[in-house]
């Protein structure tokens, strides 16, 4: 759809919008309370856009009656959960509606008997595992971020994590959807059902599609029964080439499968441990993986970790230490999820990738990155979840550069980044998203008939381009 063609929201559109959801939940003319609904974590305003109003439906029935407006009027709508991206993908680029889905939070169902639970998009992900755990039950799908967001942010991007080396993303978990079609239809797909293969994967579909195709309102996972016994690996290298190398031999010759394995350079260590004032022994590291072993009992575990530990050590490890209470292990997991938060006081000026490669091309990519970095005369600060490939390579802008010259050069940066992953048989995103972030760099890493089929979907979806537009690929 042509953007110029998109409607503002007015005074009367707006009080169409009271009349489905309430006064109280519509903001409209009121800049100080949309501001905060104008960008995701992204840091640089150059990434953020101002909507012209903010709802928040409670209900399948209101977004419907939402989007059916918005078609009508030619207004474009973002859908939004709790706005923790990294992407850009909740930012309404071309202005409109934000649709905030935080009052949809209720957990509608838990079926221990089919191993599956039904919430609303705006559940807290974290709360999920706490309301499962009476039912020795868990959600493997584990971002990050997973305190924050909402899970149904988590399925529009199939966001990943530290534990998706075992486990997987979040896609492998959704089993059923409620959703609104860009045109203001309410859809069932899927359900409790294992095995399902009835007409075209609709449901892996919307997964991923960063609320480009439609707005979920129920969401169905499956349960998996939760580990009795779990353990944490503390490993330090000399380099980050040697840290890296170490990967593809733990994940193919341990005949362990882990959890997790997560690598953090030094710079990335240096700058979690002084943000939290840790003092975990990092100043004789050059690089770190932090492996999670998790089984059926204490024995299984210690088997993986020592096999594990010892490979480690063969690979060329100075140290291995085991975390094996619950205290100490999200100790040193703080450290891990503080990095991205550490680099915004270290520097403002960043920009955190979501490269993905095959795990056997990861050291070649570590010793790419490294290379970019003395090419341009910056740092590229590296970590990330390196068992299933997916580092978050990390320009930050030089001292001496002016704003002017990090802008101008980021771009060509970038470039290279994602084509040095695309040689490797890599692409540009594991589990941060596309949004309007990435959009630009697509060509780089999908041929014109795979964007094109792309286009065709959303084309058929919404053929008037208002849900999320401006996301993902242009029009």
């Amino acid at each position: 759809m042509n953007t110029a063609s998109y409607h503002p929201v007015t005074a009367e559109i707006a009080a169409e919008l009271r009349n489905v959801v309430g006064d109280r939940y519509v903001v409209y003319g009121d800049p100080e309370r949309l501001e905060p609904f104008g960008h995701d974590e992204i840091a640089g305003p150059e990434y953020a856009h101002m909507p012209e109003a903010l709802v928040r439906p409670k209900s399948a029935a209101e977004i419907a009656r939402i989007l059916k407006l918005a078609n009508r009027e030619r207004v474009p709508v973002t859908p939004r959960g709790a706005g923790s991206g990294l992407s850009g993908g909740a930012v309404p680029v071309h202005g409109g509606i934000v649709l905030c889905l935080d009052r949809m939070n209720r957990i509608i169902e838990i079926d221990p008997d089919n191993l599956t639970i039904t919430v609303q998009p705006g559940v807290v992900t974290n709360e999920i595992n706490e309301r499962l755990k009476e039912y020795d039950l868990f959600y493997a799908g584990y971002p990050m971020s997973l305190e924050t967001c909402f899970i149904g942010g988590n399925v529009a991007e199939n966001a990943g994590g530290g534990k998706a080396v075992k486990y997987g993303v979040t896609g492998r978990y959704v089993t059923g959807l409620e959703v609104v079609t860009p045109i203001g239809e309410t859809v069932r797909l899927g359900g409790k059902r294992v095995k399902d293969v009835t007409g075209y994967n609709l449901i892996q579909l919307m997964v991923g599609s960063e609320g480009t195709l439609g707005v979920f309102t129920e969401i169905t996972l499956r349960l998996r029964p939760r580990p009795k016994a779990s353990a944490d690996l503390l490993c330090l290298f000399p380099t980050t080439e040697v840290a890296i190398g170490a990967v593809p031999r733990i994940m193919t010759g341990t005949g362990v499968v882990p959890t997790a394995i997560e690598f953090m350079d030094r710079t990335s260590m240096q700058a979690a441990c002084e943000y939290l004032n840790e003092s975990i022994p990092y100043r004789e590291a050059g690089a770190m993986l932090l492996i999670t072993v998790d089984g059926p009992d204490r024995e299984a575990v210690e088997r993986g970790y020592d096999r594990i530990g010892e490979a480690c050590l063969e690979q060329g490890a100075l140290e291995v230490y085991v975390a094996d209470n619950a205290t100490t292990s999200e100790r040193i997991w703080k450290v891990r999820r503080s990095i991205a938060e550490a680099f915004k006081l270290v520097s403002p000026h960043q920009s955190l990738e979501d490269i993905v490669v095959p795990i056997a091309a990861i050291p070649e990519m570590a010793a790419g990155i490294e290379a970019l970095a003395e090419e341009y005369g910056i740092a590229i600060p590296c970590y990330g979840h390196a068992g299933d490939g997916n580092l978050h390579a990390t320009p930050v802008k030089a001292p001496e550069w002016s704003l002017e010259e990090w802008h101008e050069r980021l771009p060509q940066l970038l470039t290279d980044l994602y084509r040095l992953a695309a040689s490797l048989g890599g692409t540009i995103s594991g589990e941060h998203g596309i949004g309007h972030k990435r959009k630009s760099f697509m060509p780089l890493v999908l041929a014109p008939a795979a964007l094109d089929m792309m286009r065709a979907i959303k084309r058929a979806l919404d053929p008037n381009g208002i849900l999320n537009p401006g996301k993902i690929m242009d029009g």
